[in-house]
């Protein structure tokens, strides 16, 4: 069974457990309670190792980090506004990359989307979300590294206590994956795997799979004012060897993140996604001339 395979099973399966759990509620006597152990299923329960906002584990002793990201950042487009994008230079792909190239090429030309999901409220997803042109909130902590993006209020959890990724069998996968960091020497090298490819692109309609993997490697510049991630990305199923890209923030001391949602019904009013378009088209039809006038 494959990665994506087994994330919908065990997605599947929770999904059945909160059911359960709904009904096991739902018929117990009224003033009646949950066990502890449906409790601990309910708030997902690690087995065997503390969460990473849990006293116990913030206040292990550990070695001074070398740097502390915590701030708001935004993505430096002062060389060109295109740097949000990944590439090129481009790895080379295979099929599905090479048909999404021309296509997205295409479109281009015509004037059109190509693969607009993120328009229609679908998550950006790893690495595009980190490229948005909106503010970062970073919150480093010893256990953990908090990213809350100001595009639709995306969250992101580098963890930093020493665990390991979840097991193959029971990961689910999600559009920021699961990240796990490190230190070595001045750079937090970052791990992450485990991602939803459904709707997922990078950059201009390029397609991930389940075999989608990144590492990253994160420096502070400029005496803390600038942060500098190096990308490397790899996915055997869609192109050859590497993909890297090397990527840079500005700290934005005067800004802060506001409270963004996406619901789907404001693609309705969206030149460009679908449900944009087709708004657009039924309000030419309802005002083109009818009858004998129309035809002349």
């Amino acid at each position: 069974m494959t990665s994506s395979g087994r994330g919908s099973l065990v997605s599947a399966l929770a999904l059945g457990l909160v059911v359960l759990g709904g009904t096991a509620m739902a018929q117990a006597p009224r003033g009646g309670g949950l066990s502890p152990d449906k409790i601990d299923e309910l708030a997902q329960k690690h087995d065997g190792y503390y969460g990473a906002l849990a006293p116990e584990n913030l206040a292990k002793p550990r070695p001074k980090p070398p740097f502390n990201m915590t701030g708001t950042w935004f993505i430096d487009l002062r060389r060109s506004f295109s740097d949000f994008m990944f590439g090129p230079p481009y790895p080379q792909f295979y099929a599905a990359g090479q048909a999404a190239m021309r296509a997205a090429t295409a479109a281009a030309k015509a004037h059109e989307p190509y693969r607009d999901s993120i328009a229609e409220c679908y998550p950006a997803g790893m690495p595009m979300i980190m490229t948005r042109v909106w503010p970062i909130n970073i919150i480093q902590l010893p256990t953990v590294v908090e990213m809350v993006f100001g595009f639709t209020n995306s969250l992101r959890l580098i963890y930093l206590d020493g665990r390991p990724h979840t097991d193959p069998d029971l990961a689910i996968p999600t559009y920021n994956g699961e990240s796990i960091g490190h230190w070595e020497g001045h750079t937090l090298v970052v791990d992450t795997k485990y991602f939803e490819p459904n709707q997922h692109w990078i950059d201009n309609g390029l397609p991930i799979s389940d075999q989608f993997h990144i590492v990253e490697r994160m420096t502070l510049l400029d005496q803390g004012k600038t942060l500098q991630i190096e990308y490397i990305m790899t996915d055997p199923k869609n192109w050859k060897g590497e993909w890297r890209s090397t990527k840079r923030w500005m700290r934005e001391d005067y800004s802060d993140i506001p409270e963004v949602e996406c619901p789907p019904n404001l693609n309705q009013n969206l030149p460009g996604t679908r449900e944009g378009d087709e708004a657009a088209q039924r309000v030419d039809d309802s005002v083109k001339p009818t009858g004998s006038a129309a035809s002349k």
